[in-house]
């Protein structure tokens, strides 16, 4: 991997693990309780004991992340602790607690719209912890999976009423989107983000095998993962006080891992084509 990309993937990622580190050992949840309840932890007291080892858990992440910055040696340790630090949130995927039931459970997330963001971070553990991610094209697809399942679920969901309302706030403070309610209702509004996100993907997915809609699919899916990083300055909810992120703000601030995703998927397209 380019030792510039490298030095990205890991600002990017120790920047979102720090401030997340920071705001659950200052009490923020980001969705922690939903994921706690599945393994039986709900009293108020384990869940405090169970926040201050998540908190723990992502300042070791973001140890790690600085440490691979300056040397690209604890690349595979950070990888390893990415893909052991999401199995625990994953897994309570199976659980019913991120589901919303007045739609019918599953496939309609609530809190899970957190928690499938781990998968972002996987794919690039495995892709860090291989040697040979340059001779198949098999890991631009295994990066492109957390950015298509992503847009494709949580896209999917904005046709939903729950999720056209829920993302009001957001939409309405953000400079960039919210000249669409002076021409769109609510609901309107969220179709046409949820169409946006759909055809992001799919051109992303065909540009893997068609090189002139690689970049433009790339270009398509940053938008959306760039957007929601400008909602950290636009919506007031996103922050507690100066550096203290709110739990809106830990689920905005994980799309770091997407844009991640994309980069290494851009230096693996790019060195195929060389060879």
């Amino acid at each position: 991997m380019n030792i510039r990309l490298q030095k990205l993937i890991s600002a990017l990622l120790g920047l979102s693990f720090a401030l997340i580190a920071i705001a659950i050992f200052s009490g923020q949840q980001g969705g922690l309780a939903s994921i706690f309840r599945f393994y039986g932890i709900s009293q108020a007291s384990d869940l405090t004991v169970a926040g201050i080892a998540s908190a723990t858990i992502f300042m070791v992440a973001a140890v790690l992340a600085l440490l691979s910055f300056l040397h690209r040696k604890w690349m595979r340790v950070l990888a390893l602790w990415m893909i052991v630090l999401s199995v625990v949130p994953l897994l309570s995927l199976f659980g019913s607690a991120h589901w919303i039931e007045s739609l019918g459970g599953f496939p309609a997330l609530g809190s899970g719209q957190g928690v499938i963001k781990y998968f972002a971070l996987v794919a690039i553990g495995l892709t860090l912890l291989s040697h040979n991610t340059l001779q198949s094209r098999l890991y631009i697809w295994l990066n492109f999976l957390p950015v298509g399942l992503v847009l494709l679920w949580i896209g999917g969901m904005k046709f939903t009423a729950i999720e056209a309302q829920g993302i009001e706030g957001l939409v309405s403070s953000s400079p960039l989107m919210a000249w669409l309610y002076r021409f769109f209702d609510i609901q309107e509004t969220s179709n046409i983000i949820g169409v946006y996100d759909l055809a992001a993907l799919v051109v992303l997915a065909i540009g893997i095998h068609i090189r002139a809609l690689f970049w433009p699919g790339i270009l398509l899916c940053s938008a959306v993962f760039l957007t929601t990083q400008t909602f950290l300055f636009s919506y007031p909810g996103s922050w507690v006080s100066l550096g203290l992120l709110s739990s809106s703000g830990i689920f905005i601030i994980k799309d770091l891992w997407f844009l991640a995703n994309l980069l290494i998927m851009i230096d693996i397209q790019r060195r195929l084509a060389c060879t």
